[in-house]
Order: structure tokens, then C-alpha cells, then sequence
């Protein structure tokens, strides 16, 4: 795919059906929203759909958090986003989501920022490089933080597999390489709602955003086991 430009992405882009429905199959291509839901938490609704993208965002100066989330619950399988990374704010307090939830502590995330400088520090963090957060919220708590590229297309997914108690393994995967991994104390009666966000959170920056900051996302897919 290639890079698109912030008013006017030209993307190449995979051709799927609107929506590919099978017994243990979603795959949602953002021709509409179809199936999807606002969940927006603070501000207006700060999404649209962009030559077959959705696009979000959330505004300088403010604590806006836009989020889209399906409808429909799922369980146990693998959960892919395919989104594009765009340049962000330095310092700026903006996350992109791409995250499973259930509560707020049946919650699996990636959170992708500029970053604090501690932990860009931390991590030896080039110019062109944002920080990854890859999250279960509780049960148990774990946080794992990387470094991705700005400015490129992503394969970012969650693969949820039952051990023989019925309780979840997870790995967090970026396209196709596995980041972190966890098991969980919970398990396949354990739904989650699936989300597309950009939010301006304190913990991923060290000032309230100065900029417009965007994501695209291209594909959700879901396949279950």
C-alpha cells in the first residue's frame, strides 16, 4: 500500500466482499459502517469514512477520545487490524487503538504513541520511531512496550487460543511477528467488542496534544476457532 497523504490518501487496497460473513468469519472493509456503533467517549464522533477507510481522529487542545466498536461480541480466534501509522505529534498525549473489551479489566490493546521521553529514553527511540503499548488490563495486568515505524501500514493482531481449562492464551502480533504473549485467568465465556480508536490520554505523551492527530484503517477481520 502506499503512503497516503493526510487530506487525500491514495491506497491500493485489498479487494474484499463489503462485508465476508461466514460461520466463523468477519472481515469489514470500511465501504460504510455497517455492523459498527459509536462509542465515542468525550467530544463529537471524529470519524468518517474515507476512500474506502475509516478514518479518525481527535483535535488539538482538547481530551477528545472518538472510538467506533462493533456491535456484535466474539470470543475466542484471531482479531486483525489493518491500519496506517501516520507521523504524530512529538509529545503529544494521542493514542491509536486497536483493542479487544469486555470491562475495564477484560481489556486487550494496542497503543500506539509518541510517547513519553522516559520511555522513549528507555527504549533507545529513533525520530521516526513511535511507541508501541501492548496491554491486558487486568487478570493479570501486564504491559509490554516496543518500537514501530511512523508513517507506514500496519497488520496489527490479537490471536485469543483455549488452553484445556478454557481459559485464553493471547499474543499480541505486528504483522505476523509475535511482541508479547500472556495467559489469562479467564476465558471463552469472556466476550469482547471490537474497537477502532484515536484518543488524547495523558499516559502516552507529556503535553496535550498540539496537533490534529489521525489514523486509517483500511480492514477489521475476525476468525474464529
Amino acid at each position: 500500500m502506499t503512503n497516503p497523504d493526510s487530506n487525500n490518501p491514495s491506497i491500493s487496497k485489498v479487494s474484499y466482499s463489503k462485508i465476508s460473513n461466514t460461520t466463523y468469519s468477519k472481515i469489514w472493509n470500511f465501504d460504510a459502517l455497517t455492523e459498527w456503533e459509536d462509542a465515542t467517549q468525550v467530544g463529537n464522533p471524529n470519524y468518517w469514512i474515507e476512500n474506502g477507510n475509516l478514518r479518525i481522529f481527535t483535535n488539538p487542545n482538547t481530551w477528545e477520545r472518538s472510538k467506533v466498536k462493533t456491535i456484535s461480541s466474539f470470543a475466542a480466534g484471531t482479531y486483525r487490524w489493518n491500519v496506517y501509522i501516520p507521523e504524530m505529534g512529538v509529545g503529544d498525549m494521542a493514542s491509536i487503538g486497536a483493542f479487544l473489551y469486555n470491562n475495564n479489566t477484560h481489556e486487550l490493546d494496542f497503543e500506539i504513541g509518541y510517547g513519553t521521553q522516559a520511555i522513549r529514553d528507555q527504549l533507545v527511540a529513533e525520530p521516526d520511531d513511535l511507541i508501541v503499548y501492548m496491554t491486558s488490563q487486568g487478570y493479570p495486568f501486564q504491559s509490554v512496550q516496543n518500537k514501530i515505524k511512523r508513517g507506514q501500514w500496519y497488520s496489527l493482531s490479537l490471536e485469543l487460543t483455549l488452553t484445556s481449562n478454557g481459559r485464553y492464551n493471547v499474543s499480541w502480533k505486528i504483522n505476523d511477528a509475535i511482541m508479547a504473549t500472556v495467559r489469562l485467568n479467564y476465558g471463552k465465556n469472556t466476550k469482547f467488542n471490537i474497537y477502532c480508536s484515536v484518543e488524547n490520554l495523558q499516559f502516552i505523551g507529556d503535553h496535550i496534544p498540539q496537533s490534529q492527530n489521525y489514523a486509517l484503517f483500511d480492514t477489521v477481520e475476525f476468525k474464529g476457532i
